[in-house]
C-alpha cells in the first residue's frame, strides 16, 4: 500500500506529481486558485484537489481524512510573493503569514514528514526571523527540521531555479540527496518540440519535429504522439526585429545603443542560452525568449524547462497555463526529495 500524504497550496501539481513518482499517494490536496485546481485534478485520476482557502480547513475535517487515511506527509509551498527576492519582502505582507496555517495543518495531522518548499528570500528575510520561527515551530512539534537552499540544476532539470526545502522528520535528520553529475541544458530539454514562427498561428496542438535527441527528451515524451500547449504568442515585427538581435544566452543590454529606451525599460528581457540550463521560468511570458528562435517560449516550452512531462496538460487560458507552470516546483526536483523521504522513513 502506497504512503498517503496531502499537499497544501498544490497549484497545478508539481510538488504532487514528483512524490507520486517517488511511490506516493496524494490523498487530499488544496489550493485557492480555481484554474490551478482545474489543472491538477485534470491530470490526476482520483481528482482529489479542492478550491478552497486553508482557513476554511478545519481541524475536524483534518482529524477525520487522517484517521480514513492514515497520512504519512504533509508537503507544500505557501505562496511565496511576500518572500521573493524580486519583490518587496513585505513583513506585514499577509502572504507571509500562510505558513502559520500550514503549521496547523501539520499540528492536527502530525504526519511522520513534512516538507515546506519556499524561496530562496525567505532565509534571509528580516534577518532570518522567519527561518528560525519556522524550524522553531516544527521543532516544538517534535520534528527534527534541516532547511537548505537547492538549484533545480542540479536534479536534473534543466533549470536554474533556487528554492529552499524545510524538512522536517520525527525519527532521524534528513539529508537531502546528492547532485546529479549531468546537466541538462536548455537545448537538450526542446529542441525535439516543433519549431514555430507567426506563420504557424495559434494552434495549440503539434506533432514533434524529430525523434527525440536525449534520455531527457524520451523521458518528458513518454507514450505521447501529439504536443499539446504548445501555442505560439503573436508579436509585431518590430518586437521580433529587436529580439532577432539578442544573442544565445545575451540580454537586452547587447542591442546597439539606439535601442537604450527599450534597455532601460525591459531590463529582466534575455534570450535562454542553449548550452546552459536556462533561467527561472516565472510566472509572466514576455521577458524571456527562445535560444533560436525569434519569440517567447511556448507554455509548453516552459513546462518541459520545468520538468512537466509532455502528458501533463495545462487548462485555461495561455496566461493561466503560463501562471501555472511558473509558479509550480519543478516535478523531477520533487521526486528526488522524495526518494530520498522514502529512503529514509
Amino acid at each position: 500500500m502506497k504512503k498517503k500524504i496531502i499537499d497544501l497550496f498544490c497549484g497545478c501539481g508539481g510538488l504532487s506529481l514528483g512524490f507520486e513518482q517517488a511511490g506516493f499517494e496524494v490523498a487530499y490536496a488544496i489550493d485557492m486558485w480555481d484554474k490551478a485546481i482545474m489543472t491538477y485534478n485534470h491530470n490526476h485520476k482520483n481528482k482529489v484537489a479542492e478550491c478552497k482557502d486553508i482557513h476554511e480547513l478545519t481541524d475536524e475535517y483534518l482529524q477525520q481524512l487522517n484517521a480514513n487515511e492514515k497520512i504519512v506527509g504533509v508537503i507544500g509551498g505557501p505562496p511565496c510573493q511576500g518572500f521573493s527576492k524580486v519583490g518587496t519582502r513585505d513583513i506585514n505582507d499577509p502572504r507571509n503569514h500562510l505558513y502559520l496555517e500550514y503549521c496547523r495543518v501539520v499540528k492536527t495531522i502530525s504526519p511522520d514528514f513534512f516538507v515546506l518548499e519556499n524561496v530562496g528570500g525567505l532565509l534571509t528575510l528580516c534577518k532570518g526571523m522567519f527561518k528560525n520561527d519556522i524550524i522553531n515551530r516544527f521543532s516544538e512539534l517534535g520534528y527534527n527540521v534541516v532547511s537548505q537552499e537547492v538549484c533545480a540544476a542540479d536534479y536534473g532539470v534543466p533549470q536554474n531555479r533556487h528554492r529552499v526545502f524545510f524538512v522536517g522528520m520525527k525519527k532521524g535528520n534528513f539529508s537531502f540527496p546528492e547532485k546529479k553529475h549531468k546537466i541538462i541544458t536548455s537545448k537538450d530539454a526542446i529542441s525535439d518540440l516543433l519549431p514555430l514562427t507567426m506563420e504557424d498561428g495559434l494552434d495549440e496542438m503539434h506533432g514533434y519535429a524529430c525523434a527525440p535527441q536525449n534520455a531527457y527528451q524520451k523521458k518528458m515524451r513518454g507514450n505521447q504522439n501529439i504536443v499539446a500547449n504548445h501555442q505560439i504568442t503573436v508579436h509585431t515585427q518590430k518586437t521580433i526585429d529587436i529580439i532577432s538581435m539578442v544573442p544565445d544566452g545575451g540580454t537586452i543590454y547587447d542591442l546597439p545603443d539606439e535601442y537604450w529606451n527599450v534597455r532601460k525599460y525591459r531590463k529582466g528581457f534575455e534570450r535562454m542560452p542553449s548550452l546552459k540550463p536556462c533561467h527561472t521560468v516565472d510566472t509572466g511570458h514576455r521577458n524571456y525568449f527562445h535560444y533560436s528562435e525569434n519569440r517567447i517560449p511556448t507554455a509548453r516550452e516552459n513546462a518541459r524547462l520545468q520538468s512537466f512531462p509532455d502528458n501533463y496538460v495545462f487548462l485555461g487560458t495561455k496566461t493561466d497555463q503560463y501562471k501555472e507552470i511558473g509558479n509550480a516546483v519543478p516535478p523531477m526536483l520533487a521526486y528526488n526529495i522524495a526518494k530520498a523521504i522514502r529512503e529514509q522513513l
